[in-house]
């Protein structure tokens, strides 16, 4: 693996992320950096931390991209395949502790999934 060099603007980034604890957009993430945040740089170190997985992505069923810290500690550890949960009112995507299980034919091979459940969250309610 190649040592990257890390910068304050990856720090500020991975700080926005890691204290919302939800997954959130490229336009948010520049909106909560309160910094002259150049887009393409932030989209490479959003690409970048998907690389490392540092983060994950998440293509919602509006097409927009969003991006959530993996969270790695035991109790709260969520599954690699898990579900995602996005608010048609608050317009916020929510990683949930739910693992997905599927089965497909013989001879598929999945490469990739996106489980997106579309509704309320429990703050709008």
């Amino acid at each position: 693996m190649i040592k990257r060099r890390n910068t304050a603007t990856q720090e500020a980034v991975l700080s926005v992320l890691a204290t919302k604890r939800r997954a959130m957009s490229q336009d948010l993430i520049v909106e909560q950096l309160g910094i002259d945040a150049n887009r393409a740089t932030i989209y490479r170190i959003l690409n970048r931390f998907c690389e490392d997985n540092i983060v994950h992505r998440i293509v919602a069923d509006d097409g927009k991209q969003y991006f959530a810290v993996y969270v790695k500690c035991d109790e709260t550890a969520i599954p690699e395949d898990h579900f995602h949960f996005r608010c048609t009112k608050c317009e916020t995507i929510e990683c949930l502790n739910s693992l997905v299980t599927f089965s497909v034919p013989d001879k598929y091979t999945v490469q990739q999934m996106n489980c997106i459940l579309v509704g309320i969250c429990k703050d709008c309610l």
